[in-house]
């Protein structure tokens, strides 16, 4: 009953904003954070929030590479059937914008375009000192413990980390995506990283609908709530 609830939602819809997080890409083999099993569950030195900030990466940056090439760099992974389904929707016209707290490029690879990616990109790497670009395979193969540029500057990948602030650009633009969408689907999110959960006030539209996993803050405010997997669900969509 829920999805076919779902389906009338977005048959009816003309502008769709989807803000997705990790549970959009676990179908692709990307593990979330949060989770029993997620990343922020395992065993390190340093526990993955400390050394996924800006003060470890400016100050043990040998071990922030080590953790992010070993768990930040899924370069094989693939769009699953909510990455594809949303791109499906773009080419149709039927979507306002993706606004995604995920940092894999996998709606991208999908084929959207209109994608605010609140925290960054792998795919998008600078160096420090003079700005050039630099592809992920750089930083992954790179035989230098902390890569560097030819120029002699420090690669950082262009990712939101912990004590950094979001681009302005980016949030002006999910803002705007998210006042214009009649409907709003937010999905595999625990909607407690802020200022990134925050955008979804700005939704004005007639429906908000969640899909998660598991329960969160505001399930009692969206007109319909589904825990199930995200592609499992968009993917019964028309």
């Amino acid at each position: 009953m829920a999805y076919e609830e779902l389906a009338a939602m977005v048959a009816e819809a003309k502008n769709i904003v989807f803000f997705g997080g990790a549970g959009v890409s676990t179908e692709s083999g990307i593990p979330d954070f949060r989770s029993t099993d997620g990343l922020y569950n395992q065993k390190y030195d340093y526990p993955p929030e400390q050394i996924l900030s800006h003060t470890f990466f400016t100050r043990r940056p040998e071990e922030f590479f080590r953790f992010y090439r070993d768990k930040m760099l899924p370069l094989d992974a693939k769009p699953n059937a909510a990455h594809l389904k949303l791109a499906q929707w773009e080419q149709e016209g039927k979507m306002a914008g993706i606004v995604t707290q995920n940092i894999d490029g996998l709606h991208q690879a999908a084929g959207s375009k209109k994608v605010f990616e609140l925290h960054g990109s792998i795919h998008r790497n600078y160096c420090m000192k003079c700005g050039r670009f630099y592809p992920p395979e750089y930083i992954r193969d790179s035989k230098d413990p902390v890569p560097h540029c030819e120029c002699g500057g420090k690669v950082k990948p262009d990712v939101v980390l912990y004590e950094e602030g979001l681009d302005d650009a980016v949030v002006s633009g999910a803002i705007h995506a998210i006042s214009k969408a009649d409907l709003m689907i937010v999905a595999g999110t625990s909607l407690t990283v802020y200022p990134a959960a925050g955008l979804v006030r700005y939704f004005r539209g007639k429906h908000l609908v969640l899909i998660n996993r598991d329960p969160t803050p505001m399930d009692g405010q969206c007109d319909l709530v589904i825990h199930d997997k995200v592609g499992q669900v968009l993917a019964t969509l028309p």
